[in-house]
């Protein structure tokens, strides 16, 4: 634990009272010992609120869906596995031998969970204002440099509200296909509109992903065609 402790003072500036938290904060489920999903549990809800505070405060335009919307950009799993990998964390993950071999330390939800895992431990260690100044250190200007909210909704909410905004139907989605295995399936959907004959398509692991996909695409197509 020597290792990760010097890891964590100068990546976060903070050093556990208590290490046995440290330890399991790191200690994934495959490993022995006690695991941290309990801390991943408790540190996610504790960046709930430090995220939710701070989006609140920095956008008093925003409705609460925009809030809701920009929060979740920030504490997804994508999002923390970046934040992670900022902060050199995959090194002093603590794995089963199946996990190590499989590169672990890479995987995006481990790395993700690991992170919410280190706030929980924090908060039951000193408190939570500690652990709020550990989630802004460790966010930085993330917590500051918010992307424009239009860009946070999906892309069947943004093409539905360009065709309400100019008095056009909704569009429609139609599943073209469906292939592979049932652990392993892939979707193809179309996406039509009134007035436009070709429609667009799209693809993905699930029904939904697929629908997005053909969703944006339609969208680039239409914003081409007339950008005002």
């Amino acid at each position: 634990m020597e290792k990760a402790e010097t890891w964590l003072s100068k990546a976060l500036n903070y050093r556990f009272k208590d290490v046995r938290l440290l330890e399991q904060a790191l200690t994934h489920r495959s490993a022995t010992g006690a695991n941290n999903e309990r801390l991943e549990f408790l540190g996610d809800a504790v960046l709930d609120v430090v995220v939710s505070e701070a989006v609140y405060r920095a956008r008093s335009d925003a409705t609460e869906g925009d809030l809701s919307r920009l929060r979740a950009s920030l504490v997804k799993d994508e999002s923390l596995a970046a934040l992670a990998v900022d902060l050199g964390l995959g090194p002093h993950l603590i794995l089963g031998g199946g996990e190590r071999k499989s590169g672990g330390h890479r995987r995006e939800s481990i790395l993700a969970d690991a992170v919410e895992a280190i706030f929980g431990a924090v908060y039951l260690d000193a408190g939570f204002d500690a652990a709020r100044e550990v989630i802004e250190r460790a966010f930085g200007k993330r917590l500051e440099e918010f992307p424009p909210i239009e860009e946070l909704r999906d892309p069947k909410t943004r093409l539905q509200e360009w065709l309400q905004a100019r008095g056009r139907g909704l569009p429609q989605y139609e599943l073209v296909a469906e292939t592979g295995e049932a652990h392993r399936r892939r979707f193809e959907v179309s996406c039509s509109i009134e007035g436009d004959a070709d429609p667009t398509r799209g693809e993905g692991t699930t029904r939904r992903a697929a629908e997005q996909t053909s969703a944006q695409r339609m969208l680039v197509r239409l914003e081409r065609n007339d950008p005002v």
